[in-house]
């Protein structure tokens, strides 16, 4: 299952990834990033409603993904150091 998760976000467009980040990752723009306003929940231990975790998780992901995806990348691509 983790190897057909990893091949599925190995072929996603860079491009779709990117998309994802600067919309529902970082919507609403204004006045502050929801993730960003939900971060300094969480490290100010505020994040404490049901709604803000599902928020945080929700606004987190595509930022996730694209870690996941630059990880994935760089290990296909031999870039890692494995000593």
């Amino acid at each position: 299952m983790l190897k057909a998760i990893s091949e599925l976000v190995v072929k996603l467009p860079w491009s779709m990834i990117i998309l994802f980040c600067l919309t529902l990752g970082l919507a609403p723009f204004f006045p502050i990033p929801h993730v960003w306003e939900k971060l300094k929940m969480f490290s100010s231990g505020t994040l404490v409603r049901p709604i803000d975790w599902f928020d945080l998780i929700m606004h987190a992901a595509p930022w996730i993904l694209l870690l996941i995806k630059i990880v994935l990348t760089m290990k296909e691509n031999g870039v890692t150091d494995n000593s």
